[in-house]
């Protein structure tokens, strides 16, 4: 992640924060090692099994760490987010279990499963042609008349 000037790297007392947000809520997932991996390599590589984590992916961390810093009275004005799969599953699982609404919006040809998935943990689902329509403007189709937040991927502050 390269610093931008308009967003500053995470400190070690964001990590610290986020862990706390995370506490009870993501899952310990294990690390693994492959002696095929450390002979390939000539050194001791560790796996992180993600796949383990809510929603299969680490995205739920970033999803999680993000809307539970949003104040609670906040919250009731929902989120939105960009993404045609595991960002989209991530944000859409958090929102719930906060208790917010979620709106996702993605492009008309994402696959389906992960369609499916993202609906099926309680998102709005915005689909839109991505070779003929704006994103940005094909949130307005949404149901809902609040305006959320926008939940970039991968955010930690």
């Amino acid at each position: 992640m390269q610093p931008s000037p308009d967003r500053a790297l995470p400190t070690a007392a964001d990590v610290d924060a986020a862990a706390q947000r995370l506490a009870g809520v993501a899952l310990h997932t294990p690390l693994l090692t492959s002696p095929v991996l450390d002979a390939l390599t000539g050194a001791r590589v560790f796996l992180k099994a993600e796949t383990l984590q809510r929603t299969g992916s680490f995205k739920f961390r970033g999803a999680y760490n993000k809307l539970s810093s949003i104040p609670p009275a906040e919250r009731a004005g929902g989120v939105v987010a960009f993404s045609s799969g595991n960002h989209a599953q991530g944000v859409a699982a958090a929102a719930r279990l906060l208790g917010m609404p979620a709106v996702i919006v993605m492009p008309a040809d994402a696959p389906r499963p992960k369609r499916e998935r993202t609906a099926a943990l309680g998102a709005e689902i915005v689909l839109y042609d991505r070779a003929r329509e704006d994103r940005q403007a094909s949130r307005r189709r949404s149901r809902t008349s609040a305006t959320p937040r926008w939940c970039r991927p991968m955010t930690m502050r």
